[in-house]
């Protein structure tokens, strides 16, 4: 005989054993494909102006954006001596920053990437494309 046991919420039957039946999975599910934007300068102001020019650009195409995500900014610290040889503690302190944002195209179309192959950036602006 079977014995029911009381102590749960749901009955359960000791000594059989009960398969479990998993649901099964969607055969279509729907894969997207994500084209990532990071863009990199040495002025924020020539920056945020490229970035516009890049979400505009793909809003023309009616394309799903995140962004732009304004990343961490590097700073790169230099100490140089001023004298070559008698004043040691005679020291100069430079710094580069650099500004970075990060753009998400989300299933973007042929259409949005030889868009964006044809747009014209001011100089000093890194541009690095990665499809995900």
């Amino acid at each position: 005989m079977a014995k029911i046991a009381t102590k749960t919420k749901t009955p359960k039957i000791e000594g059989e054993k009960v398969k479990k039946v998993s649901k099964p999975k969607a055969s279509a599910e729907v894969e997207t494909s994500l084209l990532r934007i990071r863009v990199r300068a040495y002025e924020s102001k020539i920056l945020d102006l490229s970035v516009k020019q890049i979400i505009d650009t793909a809003l023309r195409y009616d394309a799903q954006i995140q962004g732009p995500i304004p990343l961490p900014t590097a700073i790169k610290k230099y100490t140089v001596n001023r004298a070559a040889f008698v004043y040691k503690n005679a020291r100069e302190q430079f710094e580069m920053r650099i500004h970075n944002r990060l753009i998400d195209i989300i299933n973007p179309t042929p259409k949005i990437i030889e868009a964006l192959t044809n747009l014209s950036l001011p100089s000093g602006v890194n541009i690095d494309v990665k499809l995900v």
